[in-house]
C-alpha cells in the first residue's frame, strides 16, 4: 500500500495558472510561488466583490480518535466529486502547523487519493505564511522588551507582561522560561512563556481581518502589559503595528494550490481548535464565495470545538450564513468511543458501535441547535460490515439527518460522489436558518455556560479564582461583550481527555481567562490544555528524510 506522500509525488500536476482558469482567475491576479503555488492579487477581491455568493458548506467531525475520522480527506475528497459533478467548486482549507508535523500528527493535506498537492511544500514552509507570523509577533516581543528596558516610558509592570512569543514546533522546554539574564544591558530579568504560533493572536487576527486596514485596526487593540495601575498596554502605544503590518504584508494573501485531480484549493490561516478558533481566513473563505458556486470549507477537530467556534466567531464576526454541514465519523471511532481497544476495532461488535455512537448523536444535535441542515457521513474502512453501516445509517436518518458513505481515500472524487449528491439534496430541499448560540452582549460567564452546558453537555462550570479575577478585570475595563473562544481538549466533549462517548453529570473548569482584544475574543482556557504542546516519545520528525536528489521521505 502506497503512503499519503508517495501518492502525492506520483501527482500529475498543472501549473497552477491553468487551475486558476478553470475558475475564472488570470494569471494576472496571481502571484507566483513557483509552478504549482500562488497568492491571489490585492486586486482580485476588489474585482470580484459584487459577485454573488455561492452555497457554503462546512465539514466537521465527531471527536478525533486514534482510529482516525478523516475531516480534511473528506472535504478534499467532497470537493472532488464535486467537479466531478460539473459543479463549480473551490476547497477552502486552513495551513498545517510544523508542531503536528514533526510530532505525532503527521502531515495535514487531507490522505490517500484525496489530498491537496504540493504536499511536502504544504506541510512545510509553504508560501511562508507561518514565518511571517511569527516573526510579527516576536518583533512586537522584541520591541515590548526593549521599551522596558530603555526607561519604561509607559510604566509596564514586569509582572503583568501578558504578551507571549511563539514558534511553530512543539517544544515544552519553552513554556515557562526566564529571560534578561546575564549583564544589565542583556534586559530586564523576568519570566516569560512561549506558545505555538497557531495559538497566536496575531495567527487569529490574521484569520478574521477583511483587508490590510482592518488588520492594522486589530493589531493595534493587542494587550501586550498592563501598566503599575492595572491599564492596558497595546501594541499601538509601542508604535509596533506598521513594522508588523509590513511583514504580514503577503501573508494575509490567501494562497492557490490544486487537489490530486486538479479541483482548486484555498489554503490559508491555520489556527487550532483546540486552543484557538481553528478556521481558515475570512478572507479566503469570502473569496471562494465570490469565485465559486459552492465552498466546501472545515473547521479543526470536533464540532463542538471547531464547528461552535466557525459558527460562533468566525461567521459572527464575518456575516456568513452556512448552507449545510457535513459531519464526518467511522464505525472504527464510534467503536472506540464504546469501549473497543484500537487493536480489536476490526471485528464486527455492534453492541459498542449502539454504545459510542452517542458522541455522534450529540455531535448532530449540536450542529441542529444552529439551524444548519446537515449530512453525516462515515468514511469507509474494508472491516467496516453491513450490519455495522446500516445501523449507522437508520441512526443518522431518524434525526433528520441524509447520511452517505465515503470512499474517497481510495477512490478520490469518485468515491465522494454518493457523499455528493447527499449534500446537493441537502441544499436543494432543506434551508438553513442559520444562528449564533449566544448573544455576545452577556457576561463572560454566562456565555461560557452556555458553551459548557449546551454544547458540551456539562452539567455545571467551575472557576479558578485566578480566571475569576481575570473575568473580572476584563469586564471592568469593557472587553467583554465579544464571543468566547474555547481552549479545551478535543478528545472528549468533557474538559477530561479520557471521558469518551457523551459523558454526563462533569463539570468544566476554566483555569485561564484572557482578552484577545485585537481578534475581538475572549479567550478561557479549561482543564489541563496547553498552549505550547511537547513532542511525543518517538516524534515523527524520526522518520523523515531527504534523498540525494532532493526527494522528501516520510513526511505522512
Amino acid at each position: 500500500m502506497k503512503t499519503d506522500i508517495q501518492i502525492a509525488q506520483e501527482a500529475k500536476l498543472k501549473p497552477i495558472k491553468e487551475v486558476a482558469a478553470t475558475i475564472g482567475i488570470t494569471e494576472d491576479d496571481l502571484e507566483l510561488y513557483g509552478k504549482y503555488k500562488a497568492k491571489f492579487s490585492d486586486a482580485l477581491m476588489e474585482r470580484i466583490k459584487d459577485n454573488k455568493d455561492g452555497k457554503l458548506i462546512l465539514v466537521t467531525a465527531i471527536n478525533p480518535t486514534p482510529a482516525g475520522e478523516g475531516k480534511t480527506t473528506t472535504s478534499v475528497g467532497l470537493g472532488q466529486a464535486f467537479s466531478k459533478l460539473g459543479k463549480k467548486t473551490l476547497i477552502a482549507l486552513r495551513e498545517p502547523s510544523l508542531g503536528p508535523c514533526f510530532g505525532i500528527k503527521g502531515g495535514a493535506a487531507g490522505g490517500g487519493y484525496a489530498q491537496v498537492v504540493p504536499m511536502e511544500d504544504l506541510n512545510l514552509h509553504f508560501t511562508g505564511d507561518f514565518h511571517a507570523i511569527t516573526s510579527a509577533n516576536n518583533l512586537l516581543a522584541a520591541m515590548l522588551d526593549n521599551h522596558i528596558h530603555q526607561g519604561n516610558a509607559l510604566d509596564i509592570d514586569t509582572n503583568q507582561v501578558v504578551w507571549k512569543r511563539c514558534l511553530d514546533m512543539n517544544d515544552r522546554a519553552l513554556r515557562n522560561i526566564v529571560i534578561g539574564m546575564g549583564r544589565k544591558l542583556d534586559g530586564v530579568v523576568r519570566e516569560d512563556h512561549f506558545i505555538i504560533t497557531v495559538a497566536s493572536e496575531i495567527m487569529a487576527i490574521l484569520c478574521l481581518a477583511a483587508d490590510m486596514e482592518d488588520l492594522k485596526k486589530r493589531l493595534s487593540k493587542i494587550i501586550v502589559a498592563y501598566n503599575r495601575k492595572g491599564e492596558p498596554v497595546t501594541a499601538g502605544q509601542l508604535k509596533a503595528v506598521g513594522a508588523m503590518a509590513a511583514l504580514l504584508k503577503d501573508a494575509i494573501k490567501p494562497n492557490l494550490i490544486q487537489t490530486l485531480e486538479n479541483t482548486p484549493a484555498i489554503v490559508h490561516g491555520g489556527p487550532f481548535a483546540n486552543i484557538a478558533h481553528g478556521c481558515n481566513s475570512v478572507r479566503a473563505t469570502k473569496m471562494a464565495l465570490k469565485i465559486a458556486d459552492y465552498t466546501i470549507t472545515e473547521a479543526g477537530f470536533g464540532a463542538d470545538l471547531g464547528a461552535e467556534k466557525f459558527f460562533d466567531i468566525k461567521c459572527r464576526m464575518a456575516g456568513l450564513k452556512p448552507d449545510a454541514v457535513v459531519l464526518v465519523a467511522t464505525v472504527r471511532a464510534l467503536k472506540y468511543n464504546g469501549g473497543v481497544a484500537k487493536e480489536d476495532l476490526s471485528k464486527e461488535n455492534l453492541e459498542a458501535l449502539k454504545k459510542g455512537i452517542v458522541n455522534l448523536e450529540k455531535h448532530i444535535e449540536n450542529v441542529q441547535k444552529f439551524g444548519v441542515p446537515c449530512v453525516v457521513t462515515l468514511n469507509r474502512f474494508v472491516t467496516d460490515t453491513d450490519a455495522e453501516l446500516n445501523f449507522v445509517k437508520e441512526f443518522c436518518e431518524a434525526r433528520d439527518c441524509d447520511f452517505a458513505l465515503s470512499e474517497v481515500w481510495e477512490k478520490g472524487g469518485e468515491g465522494g460522489i454518493e457523499l455528493a449528491n447527499k449534500v446537493l439534496n441537502t441544499l436543494e430541499t432543506k434551508k438553513s436558518d442559520f444562528k449564533v448560540l449566544y448573544d455576545e452582549k452577556l457576561s463572560i460567564k454566562e456565555k461560557i455556560e452556555i458553551i459548557a452546558k449546551e454544547i458540551y453537555g456539562a452539567s455545571g462550570v467551575t472557576y479558578d479564582p485566578a480566571a475569576s479575577k481575570q473575568i473580572a478585570r476584563i469586564e471592568e475595563l469593557g472587553m467583554n461583550n465579544t464571543p468566547v473562544c474555547m481552549a479545551k481538549n478535543q478528545y472528549s466533549l468533557s474538559d477530561d481527555p479520557a471521558k469518551l462517548g457523551r459523558p454526563t453529570d462533569f463539570t468544566i473548569n476554566i483555569r485561564e481567562v484572557y482578552a484577545s482584544a485585537g481578534a475581538g475574543f475572549v479567550v478561557a482556557i479549561t482543564g489541563t490544555i496547553m498552549t505550547m504542546p511537547g513532542l511525543p516519545k518517538v516524534p515523527a520528525a524520526e522518520g523523515i528524510d531527504v534523498t540525494d536528489d532532493g526527494v522528501i521521505e516520510g513526511l505522512f
